[in-house]
């Protein structure tokens, strides 16, 4: 998916700074077609950027996340196609964390071949297909936050702190264009650092959608990952320079 371009960062900035438009003003404003701004919208809002009702666009509240049954639909393809890839770097018998989010989630599918694995989760989504596994699992407890069904904060990094993993592999809200790598919140922030603080082997996995998408928490940098796993190809310009360090990037 091609990132925002400048229209469409104009845009963004617009709504965030100055709250809800309808699609005519904003179509005026930016000498564009109504049918023109309403690609636009539909692009930002897909992302989770902004909010599209009855002819306006409003400014998403409180940068939260669009609800997770509307992300398990959002470029499902690519999700499984990063899936698929994740698996083939699991062995039989080893040690995984995994974290929260739609991609990781759809890696619960992708392990059916994999033996005797002992898999550490906060995602609660993943421990339902999971759990028709033969492995091992074991969950985090404490405060779940129900609209994603997932343990976060600081219940989530106290467990996460009590185990060792061979492999570790999380999702992230967004990345910028220089490869900085953002969240919604430092409840997120917090459990992934856990997470993959113990994980011998740290994998991201990045659908698409999430380039070009800056959010409000830092979240750590591409090259803080063993590798990286995209259903797109990331630009030579991050891609590059983090491969000759060692990080391997797979699509």
């Amino acid at each position: 998916m091609k990132g925002l371009n400048e229209r469409r960062r104009a845009l963004l900035e617009r709504v965030r700074q100055e709250g809800r438009h309808s699609l005519e003003a904003l179509a005026d404003q930016f000498g564009v077609s109504v049918q023109t701004l309403r690609g636009d919208i539909r692009f930002l809002a897909e992302k989770g950027m902004v909010l599209r009702r009855h002819g306006e666009v409003l400014p998403f509240p409180d940068r939260e996340n669009i609800d997770y049954d509307q992300r398990q639909i959002v470029n499902e393809a690519g999700k499984r196609h990063i899936a698929r890839q994740a698996a083939s770097l699991i062995q039989p018998h080893q040690s995984l964390f995994l974290g929260t989010g739609t991609t990781v989630e759809q890696l619960a599918d992708a392990l059916h071949d994999k033996q005797g694995l002992h898999i550490m989760t906060n995602n609660l989504h993943a421990l339902i297909r999971l759990s028709a596994l033969e492995c091992e699992l074991v969950v985090a407890g404490g405060r779940v936050r129900r609209r994603d069904q997932d343990v976060i904060g600081g219940d989530a990094w106290r467990f996460f702190q009590r185990y060792r993993a061979d492999v570790g592999i999380v999702s992230v809200g967004g990345m910028d264009a220089h490869g900085n790598l953002f969240d919604y919140n430092d409840d997120e922030v917090m459990a992934r650092e856990a997470l993959l603080a113990n994980a011998a082997l740290r994998v991201l996995v990045l659908d698409s959608t999430k380039f070009d998408l800056p959010l409000r928490c830092a979240a750590g940098q591409l090259a803080d990952y063993d590798a990286v796993i995209t259903d797109v190809a990331l630009p030579d310009r991050l891609r590059s320079p983090l491969a000759a360090q060692g990080v391997r990037f797979l699509i």
